[in-house]
């Protein structure tokens, strides 16, 4: 079933893939209101608010920002909270803004109460965030036009509008850019009965037969991510449609999952790979981030965007001034000596 290492790579990550399939699957999955968003409860409940109270203002919603790891519903919240008001949202991001006159054009075509949303928002370019500065706090959209001396400035007046922004790094986000978000919100990694059911969910979408048991053990090993929840769910499918009778049980799971190399707590081997290097090239660490990038002939920002978030969530991996430090728990899921400790332990016996 799997062919390559990369698609191995693909499985696990929580971005979403650039191919058109995973993309049109991702949005038929995708709930549309609050009753079919399951998971951030806290989150939920604060827009919830926010979104009554503006329309009992007849007002338009406050400036949003959401940030938090990638695949864990930022865009598809945005999406809700848009169906929630009964208004149009225009989804575009950062990198693709690359011009003052792209954001005026969408700007400008924006209806009343309208939502922007802008993912990657902390790739914004420079001028055209500063351009977002008075569009955001007093609806007024500034342009420049001619060049050198004769060049000027003009106003333009826009509706009220609601822009939605999303990041998965908040620190790379400007100061007067954050500070101009009403609402600021963080999506936290989901709890494992939250994930289960919307394996369920999905399944019921997708037609395909699978039982409690096996819900249950593929929401274990999805890394807490309903992206990844899916994806997994999508490729044990098609084991089952061959290895079985289309039916996904307990056993069908495991099979799959461990083909997979997924191991119970949503590990693959490049999560493995980073560990031992940790452990047994530095010792455990602290260790920089560029010398683990090297060692393990992972970029560098893969590590950090993708494999370290999660394993740092589950106790594996410890930030510290002086680099990456791997904790007991990840020695004992390894099955590795941790050589520090144990030498703590020779010390303090002699």
């Amino acid at each position: 079933m799997v062919n390559s290492n990369q698609e191995k790579k693909n499985l696990i990550s929580p971005e979403l893939n650039p191919n058109s399939e995973e993309k049109i699957i991702d949005q038929t999955l995708r709930p549309h209101s609050w009753d079919e968003f399951l998971g951030q409860k806290k989150v939920k409940k604060n827009l919830e608010i926010l979104i009554k109270a503006a329309k009992s203002r007849k007002e338009a919603v406050d400036h949003i920002l959401l940030y938090g790891p990638p695949g864990i519903g930022k865009t598809t919240l945005a999406n809700v909270v848009a169906h929630e008001i009964g208004v149009s949202i225009r989804t575009t991001s950062g990198p693709a803004i690359e011009r003052a006159g792209d954001l005026a054009s969408i700007l400008t075509n924006l209806a009343p109460t309208d939502i922007l949303f802008i993912d990657e928002i902390h790739r914004l370019n420079k001028i055209v965030e500063e351009v977002l500065y008075p569009a955001m706090e007093d609806f007024k959209l500034d342009i420049v036009v001619g060049k050198g001396p004769a060049a000027r400035t003009l106003r333009l007046d826009l509706t009220k509008f609601t822009i939605i922004g999303a990041t998965t790094k908040i620190a790379s986000l400007s100061s007067p850019l954050r500070d101009r978000f009403g609402i600021i919100e963080r999506l936290r990694f989901y709890l494992e009965n939250d994930i289960e059911s919307i394996i369920i969910r999905s399944a019921g979408i997708l037609k395909i037969k699978i039982d409690k048991s096996a819900s249950r053990e593929i929401a274990k090993r999805s890394r807490r991510t309903p992206r990844i929840a899916n994806r997994l769910l999508k490729r044990i499918r098609d084991y089952a449609s061959v290895e079985g009778d289309g039916l996904i049980d307990i056993e069908i799971a495991r099979k799959a999952l461990d083909m997979l190399e997924v191991d119970e707590l949503g590990l693959d081997e490049v999560d493995r790979e980073i560990l031992s290097v940790i452990a047994e090239k530095f010792d455990g660490g602290p260790v920089g981030l560029d010398a683990i990038s090297s060692a393990s002939r992972e970029e560098k920002e893969t590590i950090e965007d993708v494999y370290e978030p999660y394993l740092m969530q589950i106790g594996f991996i410890d930030r510290t001034p002086r680099g990456r430090v791997l904790t007991s728990r990840a020695y004992s899921h390894l099955g590795i000596k941790d050589s520090k400790n144990s030498k703590q332990e020779e010390l303090i016996k002699g």
